[in-house]
């Protein structure tokens, strides 16, 4: 029973996120306020964190391009998935199926419960990373 996000999927959003937030440095952190270029305070994009440059974001390790909106809906998807896992588990518990030993119903619901609790707080840092962008001075 293979779970969630694989790990390339993990690095191809955080190259993402990454060089999304890399692109949307305040004017302020660029350094314009000393008469520097627009372009003098935004380096090297690709490089950030050691990722490759932006146009190899959609394909890390060989996997095809994936645009942020459809990996946003496949993890949204596989976290529902692993909540319906879990319940049907714990539903097949309390009516006394022999297949299904208590502790697989505690390891699923915490599978499901870790699942749902990254998937609010990405939500979090989306939402905060928006606000951000939403109050920057143009």
């Amino acid at each position: 029973m293979s779970i969630g996000i694989s790990s390339g999927q993990i690095d191809s959003m955080l190259a993402m996120i990454r060089s999304t937030a890399a692109q949307v440095t305040p004017p302020s952190a660029a350094g314009l306020g000393n008469g520097n270029s627009l372009n003098s305070g935004v380096g090297n994009v690709g490089g950030v964190g050691g990722v490759g440059g932006v146009t190899s974001v959609g394909n890390v390790a060989g996997t095809a391009k994936v645009s942020f909106a459809d990996a946003l809906k496949n993890s949204l998807g596989q976290v529902n998935q692993i909540q319906a896992q879990a319940q049907q588990m714990g539903d097949s518990f309390a009516a006394g199926d022999d297949k299904v030993s208590l502790s697989d119903v505690m390891i699923s619901t915490q599978k499901a419960n870790i699942s749902l609790q990254t998937t609010v707080q990405v939500r979090n840092k989306m939402v905060a990373a928006y606000n951000d962008i939403m109050n920057m001075q143009v």
